[in-house]
């Protein structure tokens, strides 16, 4: 039971392991990536399952016949328990929570009638990017169809207000970036505008954020920012889940 546990949980999680480490490595690209992560994940959440009741299973045999190899057994079979946990963890990390639908757009701004506008990121996105025109990334949806299905999914990314002056909201942006641990690609204090890039963990996606402050007429600051992914259709909510941690961290 040992051995079997540890070969199929040990060994499953170091295959699924395996897809998001090749990315790091540059050995293949995130499609290959989540293809080694598909070929894993049909039995995943079984022999998550089997591995963690053979780690009960042998460390209550071990106890009640007081087995010298007990522990061991046991620490095998939780590794394996372990182990195939992550794999099953990441795929599932991707996935919209219970009950919410994700509409296939990756590019989210708090202001969709006048979005922010990328300047000193393009050069970093290279030509195979997805494009930077709002409510382009997607060829199924024209422009306005795109602001719908954000505003309809994602309605609390909104403009943000505050009482205090530009400069003093731009240090606080600023330092929000830096909480978060964004890339600062650049910061333009007399346009209030700053750039940044964001990379997912476990397959290195980059998204660049922009964000937007400017004084209004009744002498408040708006703040508006936007974040989109550089590959990809959908982002299973990830630039609204990058946006709201943004403005937490104001």
């Amino acid at each position: 039971m040992t051995v079997l546990a540890g070969i199929a949980g040990i060994g499953l999680g170091l295959t699924a392991l395996a897809a998001p480490v090749g990315v790091w490595l540059q050995a293949w690209d995130f499609r290959q990536g989540f293809s080694i992560l598909r070929s894993a994940q049909p039995l995943v959440a079984w022999i998550t399952i089997g591995c963690a009741l053979a780690t009960v299973i042998v460390f209550g045999l071990g106890r009640r016949q007081s087995d010298s190899n007990a522990g061991r057994n046991t620490a095998i079979c939780l590794a394996a328990t372990v182990v195939a946990a992550i794999a099953w963890y990441v795929p599932q990390s991707y996935l919209p929570g219970a009950g919410r639908t994700i509409p296939p757009i990756h590019d989210i701004s708090t202001d969709v009638a006048n979005p922010p506008q990328f300047v000193d990121v393009l050069p970093l996105r290279g030509s195979n990017s997805n494009p930077t025109v709002y409510g382009t990334g997607n060829p199924n949806y024209t422009p306005e169809q795109h602001a719908e299905l954000q505003l309809e999914a994602y309605p609390d990314v909104s403009t943000q207000t505050f009482s205090e002056p530009v400069d003093v909201v731009f240090e606080r942006a600023l330092a929000a970036v830096d909480a978060l641990g964004w890339e600062l690609v650049s910061q333009v204090p007399d346009e209030g505008r700053i750039e940044a890039t964001d990379t997912t963990f476990w397959f290195r996606f980059k998204d660049d954020v922009v964000i937007r402050i400017q004084e209004t007429e009744d002498g408040t600051t708006e703040l508006d920012a936007r974040s989109t992914s550089r590959v990809g259709l959908s982002d299973v909510g990830k630039n609204a889940e990058r946006l709201r941690a943004f403005f937490a961290e104001l």
